[in-house]
């Protein structure tokens, strides 16, 4: 195996035996782009967390783990993280349900330097209460919304601001709400009516958004479709298997340099007039603009 100076061991052909004390540094300035999920039996993966493109990386006990090596998952986990300094990358755990095993793995991860856990399965308000008071207060809470009775309740979930994520399991939720799986398809209404329910009520709850993994790793033609699909609606981040999709994620999700010109634009010309008692004039580069249209540059600003 080449060795590279940004991964965490030099070779995983001879780990130690016992954790390290290494804290990582906090990431750089925060993007929610793309979100990839990593499966912690894979050491080589693990090894390169600290080089990864990805805005997000997310290390997944829970279905992807069978259940006789969640407890060899998690020791990979707490291993590779007690060793790593630092990561471009946002990281976060997903843990099993509560009461299948969640509680336990969150209490034995508190004392590991990473970002934020992700409960599986959350159902309602109670659940989230026990999460939070589980959770050590330097870690954000995320949780997969995959189950009907999340998907109802979503807009009332904003109970605190440790809670700050939502990651759309759509397979599960459709399981759940007893639709086939077949109906994920670009163009079906009842994917788009889920997508846009996801989207506002997380949104009213003050809860970031994360759409659904796309399965088929290879196909990055449809992945792309997805992301442009998701991005016109006012999705910001998408799920991600793998550097490829990460990739494509990135770039569909990037904000280019004139969104960012113009909102700059606006911002000034606005407070230049607001501070002459003038809050709706006519602009010569971009038409009308009052205080909504500030707004909305701030707010575009902001996601820089």
């Amino acid at each position: 195996m080449d060795t590279i100076s940004l991964m965490i061991f030099n070779s995983i052909e001879s780990l130690p035996t016992h954790f390290g004390n290494k804290r990582k540094t906090v990431a750089p300035k925060r993007r929610h782009r793309s979100n990839m999920m990593l499966n912690p039996l894979n050491l080589k993966h693990l090894n390169r967390m600290d080089e990864s493109d990805a805005d997000m990386i997310t290390l997944n006990l829970e279905d992807a783990i069978a259940p006789s090596r969640k407890k060899e998952a998690l020791h990979n986990i707490a291993l590779f993280l007690s060793h790593m300094e630092q990561s471009k990358s946002f990281i976060i755990v997903r843990t099993n349900p509560l009461g299948e095993g969640g509680e336990e793995e969150i209490a034995f991860l508190n004392d590991f330097s990473f970002d934020a856990v992700r409960v599986a399965k959350i159902k309602n308000q109670t659940q989230i209460t026990q999460a939070l008071t589980l959770l050590s207060t330097d870690k954000e809470l995320h949780i997969s919304l995959e189950t009907k009775e999340a998907f109802k309740d979503l807009s009332s979930f904003g109970i605190d601001k440790r809670l700050t994520m939502a990651n759309l399991g759509i397979l599960d939720l459709l399981t759940s709400l007893g639709l086939p799986q077949s109906l994920v398809h670009p163009s079906n209404p009842t994917i788009d009516y889920i997508l846009s329910k996801f989207l506002v009520d997380a949104k009213t709850a003050g809860i970031h958004p994360v759409s659904f993994m796309f399965q088929e790793y290879n196909n990055l033609e449809t992945y792309r479709l997805w992301c442009e699909k998701e991005k016109m609606m006012g999705f910001e981040s998408k799920a991600c298997m793998g550097p490829k999709q990460v990739e494509v994620a990135n770039a569909v999700f990037n904000h280019d340099i004139q969104t960012y010109q113009k909102a700059k634009h606006i911002k000034e010309a606005f407070e230049t007039h607001s501070a002459q008692g003038i809050n709706g004039f006519m602009d010569a580069k971009y038409g009308f603009i009052d205080e909504p249209i500030y707004r909305d540059s701030l707010l575009i600003l902001d996601s820089f």
